[in-house]
């Protein structure tokens, strides 16, 4: 044999072998083949190949919202006037020397009385002086058709009052400009410079304790 045969043998056995050996890897799944872009990659893409856009965080967009604070105002109603409400001067027998006013809400709605009652006797009085002890923790709220009070000191228990006088007439203002004349006895009210009002209230017994 001469020694091109041999080596034209030799190769062409070196070729049969090399068949063999990739027959085999591709039979035990180690052949690699080109199946494009990998799964991984094609989760982390959308359709058109871009990457999709992630959900709105919702947790954080709602925890700044923050409820509007109730109207207040609104909710305690409006101030009380001559024209929602009745007012009624009546004389007590006891304490000695009161007066009784009650003012009841005639209105609809609920309204509210602040402070004391604006008062006046007869036509050359000023204003009568408040009872600072007696005002109270909040305004009273009236429902319709009901009522609040304050109580009026007329004059000095022991006569030790000065300036006295006979009152026929009484006038209590509003905080709105209005004005009502509550009807008193008609023999009139003596008063005198101890005359004092009480804030309203929501209790008769409370107006009439000053």
């Amino acid at each position: 044999m001469s020694a091109r045969t041999a080596r034209t043998r030799l190769f062409a056995a070196a070729s049969v072998t090399l068949a063999a050996l990739a027959l085999t890897a591709c039979e035990n799944g180690e052949g690699v083949r080109d199946e494009g872009p990998s799964a991984a990659s094609k989760s982390s893409t959308g359709p058109s190949g871009s990457t999709p856009k992630s959900a709105p965080d919702t947790a954080h967009s709602t925890a700044g919202t923050t409820p509007a604070a109730p109207d207040t105002t609104a909710a305690a109603g409006p101030p009380c006037t001559a024209a929602t409400t009745r007012i009624m001067a009546t004389e007590v027998s006891r304490p000695l020397n009161h007066l009784l006013l009650t003012l009841t809400n005639t209105g609809s709605r609920t309204c509210t009385l602040t402070g004391y009652p604006v008062t006046r006797f007869g036509e050359d009085r000023s204003v009568t002086p408040a009872a600072r002890e007696t005002r109270p923790r909040a305004a009273v709220r009236l429902s319709p058709r009901e009522s609040g009070y304050a109580g009026v000191l007329l004059s000095s228990g022991d006569g030790s009052g000065d300036t006295g006088s006979t009152a026929k007439a009484l006038t209590i203002t509003f905080k709105d400009g209005s004005t009502v004349h509550p009807a008193l006895p008609p023999r009139g009210v003596h008063v005198d410079d101890r005359l004092t009002v009480t804030y309203w209230q929501s209790s008769m017994d409370t107006a009439l304790t000053y």
